[in-house]
C-alpha cells in the first residue's frame, strides 16, 4: 500500500511500520498507549517526505475541486527540503496548481531583510515559490524590516490577514530542540498569539553554522503564536533525525506544558505527528516495545535490549539478574518464554562480552568464531572514511591507532574538504605565514602578495549573507588538510594513503549542500576499486538527514551497491559503522567494542588538536560547548563504564561499532 495513502486513511489504524504498526484498532490501541498525539512512523526521511508532500497536495486538489481557496501554514528549515522539493516535482511532472493556494509563514528573523540570504522569505522563494504557479500576492511572510516601536501592530495585522483568508486550513509544523514550534520558545503559552520573541540560546546555538557563528544570529525573531497555529483546521508536525528523539518524546508522550509549546498540539482535534525512524526513537513503543505488545523473543538483538534497559532500571549488572526484576519489570513475557534468568542472562552476558575486542582488524591465527571481526587475511587493506577532516581521529581514533600499530593497510579518505567549518578570522595568520615565507625564499613575489591581499579584501568587505570566493573556500580548504595531515603524521600514516576526495555535492558555499550526484559517487568508487579493501569504517551518524555525515555515508552505500554485483573483493569486505562527536551506540546495538587504554587515549587526544581551527570557536560546536577532545573521551569513557555496569572488565575507554550489511 502506499505511504501516503496509510497517512491519510480515514480508518488510522497505520501508526508506523514493521514491528510498529499496528495490525488492527485494537492492537493500534495497545501499540500507542503512551502517545497523546496520533503518531506516524516511517522507516526514512524520503517517506516522510513523500506522503506529507502527497497529504498536502490531495487537499490542494480536493479544495480545488471545491472551488475554495486552500490557505497553507508553512514553516522553514532542513525538515521541510524533502517536502517542498516532492510538491515541486508534483508541479511541474505531475501539473499541481497553486492557483488556489494562501500561503502563511509561521516566522521570520528580526531584523532580517527579505533578501538576506539568512531570510525566510529567502528560503522559501528558493525552494517552493519561485518554481510553482502561487500567485504573488497570495503569499505572506512576516516582514522582518517593520520598525521596533511598530512590530506590535504589524502582528495583529498579520492576524487580521488570516482572519481574512478564512482562517488556516492546513498547518505544516517543523520542530525545534527546545520543543518551538515556530518560534514559540519555551515559557511560550497556550494563549500566545503573533508577536516578537527573544529567541532561546539553544535554539541561536543551532543556527549558528547558518550564520558563521553564534554572535551573528539574531537574538528575535517575530511568530505566530501558539493559540494562532492551534487554530488551524488541520496540523500535521513533521520531525526528522535522532536529535528531535527526546523533544518528539516529551511532545507526544508527557503533559501539555509551556517548557515544550509544541506540547500543546496534543489539544488540537486533527492532529498528525509524522517522524522517520529516528525520530522516533525515545517513544515507548520503539525503545520499549515490550511494555506495549507481546513480543517475539526469538530475536537475540530484542532480547538485548530488553536485558540491558532492565539492568539500568534494576540498577544490577547482567549476571545479578533475578527472575523477580525480570516480573517486576514487565519483562515476564520473556522469562516464559526462554524458561529461566539464568540462561537469559548467560546468553545476554556472552553475547555483549564477545563484542569486546582489542584487535579491530582481526586477531591472526586464533579461532575467530565468537570475535567480532575476521582472523583473516592477518594483514587487511582497509579505508577509513572521515565526512569532514577531523570525525576520523574523533570518532575512531584509538581504534585507528591500533589498527595501524597492528600491521594493517590503512587508508583514510576525507569526503568533503570542510571548508565551511573555518571561521574568516582563521585565514588570517595563515595567509601571514605563506606570505612571510614566500617572500623569505622569493623577495619581491608579486603574485603571493596580490593574493594575500585579495582574500584578505574580501573578508573585509563580506557582507553577512555573502558566499565565499573560490579563493576563500580554496584556503580555508588547504588548513583541513594540513591538520589533517598532522594528525594522521602523527599516528604513522604516510601521506600516500591519506585521500581528500573533495566530493562535489558539498563545494556549494552555503551551509546547504548540493544533492549527491553521480560525480560523488565515481569518486567513492574510484577510491575503493583502487584500494580494493578488506575493511571500510564509516560514519554512521543519522541523526541529521540533510547533515553532511548522512549524505556521505549515503554516498558510500550507493557506491558499494553498484560495485557489489561485479567487484570481487567485495565478497570479502565488511563495513563497519562508527558515530560521531555527537552520540554513541546504544549497548545492545554494538557489535564491535574497542578498548582504549589511558595512553592511546592521551595520543588520540593529541591528534584532535592537531585540527587547531576546530578548537576555541569552532563553527559547528552545536549545543555541547565542551570541545571535540572532551566530548570524545568522556563518551568514549561513558561506554566504558556502561560496560562496567553491565559486569564487564573494566576498561579506560571504548570506541564502539555496528555492522553493515551491503
Amino acid at each position: 500500500m502506499d505511504l501516503s495513502k496509510k497517512l491519510q486513511s480515514d480508518n488510522p489504524v497505520f501508526y508506523g511500520f514493521g514491528e510498529y504498526a499496528p495490525t488492527n484498532l485494537t492492537h493500534r490501541d495497545m501499540l500507542t498507549k503512551y502517545e497523546k498525539a496520533p503518531t506516524y512512523i516511517y522507516p526514512e526521511g524520503k517517506d516522510v517526505s513523500q506522503a506529507v508532500a502527497d497529504e498536502i497536495a490531495d487537499f490542494i486538489k480536493e479544495k480545488q475541486k471545491k472551488g475554495e481557496k486552500c490557505v497553507l501554514g508553512l514553516p522553514t528549515g532542513s525538515t521541510q527540503l524533502g517536502i517542498y522539493a516532492e510538491l515541486v516535482r508534483k508541479h511541474r511532472e505531475e501539473g499541481l496548481s497553486f492557483s488556489n493556494v494562501v500561503t502563511f509563514n509561521i516566522d521570520e528573523y528580526y531584523p532580517m531583510s527579505p533578501h538576506s540570504i539568512h531570510s525566510y522569505n529567502n528560503y522559501m522563494q528558493r525552494h517552493l515559490y519561485e518554481h510553482v504557479d502561487i500567485p504573488e500576492e497570495n503569499i505572506h511572510i512576516p516582514d522582518g524590516t517593520i520598525m521596533f516601536d511598530s512590530v506590535h501592530d504589524y502582528c495583529r495585522e498579520y492576524e487580521k490577514m488570516i482572519k481574512e483568508a478564512g482562517g488556516i486550513d492546513l498547518m505544516l509544523l517543523g520542530i525545534g530542540r527546545t520543543g518551538h514550534i515556530g518560534f514559540n520558545e519555551p515559557g511560550s503559552g497556550r494563549n500566545t498569539r503573533t508577536r516578537i520573541i527573544t529567541l532561546d540560546p539553544v535554539t541561536r546555538q543551532e543556527e549558528a553554522t547558518e550564520f558563521q557563528g553564534f554572535i551573528n544570529v539574531p537574538r528575535r525573531a517575530i511568530t505566530m503564536g501558539v493559540d494562532t497555529i492551534l487554530e488551524s483546521r488541520k496540523i500535521i508536525l513533521v520531525a526528522l533525525g535522532e536529535s528531535k528523539a527526546s523533544v518528539i518524546q516529551k511532545t507526544v508522550e508527557e503533559d501539555p506544558d509551556s517548557d515544550v509549546p509544541a506540547s500543546f498540539i496534543q489539544e488540537h482535534h486533527d492532529v498528525k505527528v509524522v517522524l522517520d525512524s529516528g525520530a522516533s526513537s525515545q517513544l515507548v513503543r520503539v525503545r520499549t516495545p515490550w511494555l506495549v505488545d507481546n513480543m517475539d523473543w526469538n530475536d537475540d538483538r530484542l532480547v538485548r535490549k530488553a536485558v540491558v534497559w532492565l539492568c539500568k532500571q534494576a540498577k544490577k549488572p547482567i549476571l545479578k539478574l533475578t527472575g523477580k526484576d525480570y516480573n517486576d519489570f514487565g519483562l515476564s513475557d520473556l522469562l516464559a518464554t526462554v524458561g529461566s534468568a539464568y540462561r537469559i542472562n548467560i546468553k545476554v552476558f556472552n553475547d555483549l562480552q564477545h563484542t569486546i575486542t582489542g584487535w579491530p582488524g582481526g586477531k591472526p591465527e586464533v579461532d575467530d568464531s565468537n570475535r567480532p571481526e575476521r582472523a583473516e587475511p592477518a594483514k587487511k587493506r582497509i579505508v577509513i572514511f572521515s565526512p569532514h577532516p577531523d570525525d576520523d581521529v574523533i570518532s575512531m581514533g584509538g581504534t585507528l591507532l591500533r589498527l595501524v600499530e597492528q600491521g594493517h593497510d590503512v587508508h583514510v579518505a576525507y569526503q568533503v574538504s570542510g571548508n565551511f567549518a573555518v571561521a574568516d578570522e582563521y585565514i588570517s595568520r595563515y595567509l601571514d605565514f605563506h606570505h612571510e615565507y614566500a617572500e623569505f625564499y622569493n623577495p619581491g613575489n608579486e603574485k603571493a602578495k596580490e593574493q594575500k591581499e585579495k582574500v584578505l579584501s574580501f573578508l573585509k568587505n563580506k557582507k553577512d549573507d555573502e558566499v565565499d570566493i573560490m579563493d576563500v573556500r580554496k584556503a580555508k580548504g588547504l588548513i583541513r588538510r594540513m591538520e589533517a595531515r598532522s594528525a594522521l603524521r602523527y599516528f604513522g600514516i604516510p601521506d600516500s594513503h591519506i585521500h581528500f576526495l573533495d566530493l562535489p555535492f558539498y563545494e556549494s558555499g552555503r551551509r546547504q549542500k548540493n544533492p549527491v550526484g553521480e560525480e560523488d559517487v565515481k569518486i567513492v568508487m574510484n577510491l575503493l576499486n583502487e584500494v580494493e579493501p578488506h575493511q571500510i569504517f564509516a560514519a554512521g551518524d543519522l541523526s541529521d538527514p540533510h547533515g553532511t555525515h548522512r549524505v556521505c555515508l549515503d554516498t558510500i552505500f550507493i557506491a558499494l551497491e553498484h560495485l557489489r554485483t561485479d567487484k570481487d573483493w567485495m565478497k570479502t569486505c565488511w563495513v563497519w559503522l562508527y558515530r560521531g562527536a555527537w552520540a554513541e551506540w546504544e549497548a545492545d546495538e554494538i557489535e564491535m567494542a574497542v578498548p582504549i587504554s589511558p595512553i592511546e587515549l592521551a595520543r588520540k587526544r593529541e591528534a584532535i588538536l592537531r585540527h587547531q581551527s576546530q578548537k576555541e570557536g569552532a563553527m559547528f560546536m552545536g549545543e555541547d560547548e565542551r570541545e571535540f577532545w572532551q566530548r570524545a573521551e568522556q563518551r568514549n569513557r561513558a561506554t566504558a563504564s556502561l560496560y562496567d555496569q553491565l559486569g564487564m572488565a573494566e576498561y579506560e575507554a571504548m570506541e564502539a561499532f555496528v555492522k553493515y550489511y551491503p
